[in-house]
C-alpha cells in the first residue's frame, strides 16, 4: 500500500505493506489519544483532552467501512454542530486518500490535500500505513486518535456536556457480550471480508472465505431470535457489522469474491440490515455510489477498473423485525 516511510511519501499497490505469506494481516493503528468530558485522566488512568465544541474535526471516506462507523456514531449522538467532518475522494490512488480542493465539492479544510500530511504533521518521521478515520485536534494541529473503535467510544461519551444526548451504545452492564460480538465479527466479517479480497494464496483465500460465511450463518440463525446482537438492545456492536453488510452486496460479493450468497439471500441479516440503514440519520452515512467507485478502483482487485452498474439495493422496504423484542439503544442515567 503506499505509504510514509521516515515521514516521505512512497507510492505502492492497496495492501502490498500488509501481506504475509499470501495473507492479510491489518496494520494497528498507532495514534491512540483520547478526549473525555472535562480532560480528565481516561480509563486507563492517560492523559486526556477536554470535549470542547469544534475543536475536533474528524477526517473520513464514505467508502471505508471504519470511517463509516464513526460517521454512525457523530449521527446518532448528534455531534454535527460539534465534530466536523472533511469526507476524501472513494477512490484511493497512488497519492492515498486526496480532499476535495473544489469549495462545491465538501467541507475539506483548506491546509490539507492528502491524509498523510496530517500523519507528517503529527510526527515527521512516520513510518507506515496512512488510513481513514482520523479524529484531529484544531487547537494542537495533531491527531488525537486513527483507531475506530476508540473513536466511537470517544464520540459516544465525551461529548454529552455539551449536547445533552443521553444514548449508550456500550453500556457497562452488556460490554462482556458487546466484547464478545466485537471480537469474532471483526476477525471473520469485518476484517474477513478483506482477507477474502487481498488474499494472494487459495489457501489464505478459502480459510478466510470459509470463517466469514460460518460466521454470517451463526448471525443469520442468531437475528431469527434475536432483534439485536445483544438481544432487545442496539449497540455498538450492531453498527460494527452493519458497516460491512451495507457494504456487502454492492461491492465484496463482486470485487473481493466473497460470493457464496448475498446478505439479501439472508431472511433475517437482510431483514436487520434494512432496520438499522433506517435509524434515523443513519441513511445520509451511506454512500453506495462511492463504496462501488472505490473498491472497483483497487488495480489489484479490478485491473480493468470497470464499475459495476448493479446491483439493485432497496434498504427502505419493511425489514419485518417488528415481532422480535426490542428496546433500542440504552440511556444514560
Amino acid at each position: 500500500m503506499p505509504e510514509l516511510v521516515n515521514g516521505v511519501w512512497v507510492k505502492g499497490d492497496v495492501a502490498a505493506s500488509e501481506i504475509k505469506n499470501g495473507a492479510f494481516h491489518r496494520e494497528p493503528t498507532r495514534f491512540r489519544g483520547w478526549i473525555t468530558p472535562t480532560g480528565e485522566p481516561d480509563e486507563r488512568g492517560e492523559a486526556a483532552r477536554p470535549a470542547q465544541a469544534g475543536r475536533y474535526h474528524l477526517y473520513v471516506s464514505y467508502l471505508c467501512p471504519w470511517a463509516s462507523r464513526t460517521l454512525i456514531v457523530r449521527a446518532l449522538k448528534g455531534l454535527d454542530s460539534i465534530v466536523g467532518v472533511s469526507a476524501s475522494s472513494p477512490v484511493l490512488g497512488e497519492d492515498g486518500w486526496t480532499y476535495p480542493t473544489d469549495e462545491d465539492a465538501g467541507p475539506a479544510l483548506p491546509c490539507f490535500r492528502h491524509q498523510h500530511q496530517l500523519y507528517t504533521t503529527s510526527d515527521p518521521t512516520y513510518s507506515g500505513k496512512v488510513s481513514v478515520p482520523v479524529l484531529w485536534d484544531r487547537q494542537d494541529g495533531r491527531i488525537v486518535n486513527n483507531e475506530s473503535a476508540d473513536i466511537i467510544r470517544i464520540l459516544n461519551s465525551a461529548f454529552d456536556g455539551l449536547t445533552g444526548n443521553r444514548l449508550d451504545l456500550y453500556p457497562a452492564a452488556l460490554r462482556a457480550d458487546i466484547d464478545a460480538w466485537n471480537g469474532l465479527i471483526y476477525e471473520t466479517v469485518n476484517n474477513g471480508v478483506y482477507r477474502c479480497g487481498f488474499a494472494k494464496t487459495q489457501s489464505s483465500y478459502d480459510d478466510a472465505f470459509d470463517a466469514l460465511f460460518a460466521t454470517l450463518a451463526r448471525l443469520e440463525d442468531h437475528l431469527s431470535r434475536n432483534r439485536y446482537l445483544v438481544g432487545e438492545w442496539l449497540t455498538e456492536a450492531d453498527w460494527r457489522l452493519f458497516v460491512t453488510l451495507v457494504r456487502f452486496d454492492a461491492a465484496y460479493h463482486g470485487a473481493f469474491k466473497c460470493n457464496l450468497h448475498r446478505i439479501a439471500d439472508c431472511p433475517n441479516l437482510s431483514g436487520y440490515l434494512r432496520e438499522l440503514h433506517q435509524w434515523p440519520g443513519v441513511a445520509d452515512t451511506v454512500k453506495i455510489a462511492d463504496i462501488k467507485a472505490g473498491y472497483y478502483s483497487i488495480a489489484t482487485v479490478n485491473p480493468t477498473g470497470i464499475v459495476p452498474k448493479g446491483p439493485i439495493l432497496d434498504f427502505t422496504s419493511p425489514h419485518g423485525r417488528d415481532n422480535l423484542p426490542g428496546r433500542g439503544i440504552v440511556t444514560r442515567g
